[in-house]
């Protein structure tokens, strides 16, 4: 899961699910000041952002994905103990209604 530097909608509550089972928090980062729907997010802001526990994951969004992508060597040097990791296609590609469906055995 960590060997990507971004992860899709469908990873980020696949990966949601499988980290809060280990007792992981995956946190979403607003860099744009425009909130996705339907899930929770905080803005980016480094000195809340240290107050998590360590190891947490850190997954950035832009309007593109773009910015937060090129940014990311970036916020894994300001936090070098936590993951980083960049959300693909950002806000422009988030689905509000997605959820994410276990599979039928």
């Amino acid at each position: 899961m960590f060997e990507k530097d971004e992860w899709t909608q469908q990873e980020l509550f696949k990966y949601t699910n499988e980290l809060d089972k280990e007792g992981i928090k995956v946190v979403l980062i607003d860099t744009i000041l425009k909130p996705l729907e339907k899930i929770e997010t905080i803005t980016y802001n480094p000195y809340e952002m240290v107050e998590y526990p360590k190891g947490t994951v850190f997954v950035f969004y832009c309007d593109t994905g773009k910015t937060t992508k090129e940014r990311l060597d970036f916020y894994k040097k300001k936090f070098p103990e936590y993951k980083c990791v960049s959300l693909r296609g950002g806000r422009g590609y988030w689905r509000p209604n997605y959820q994410l469906l276990e599979e039928i055995n």
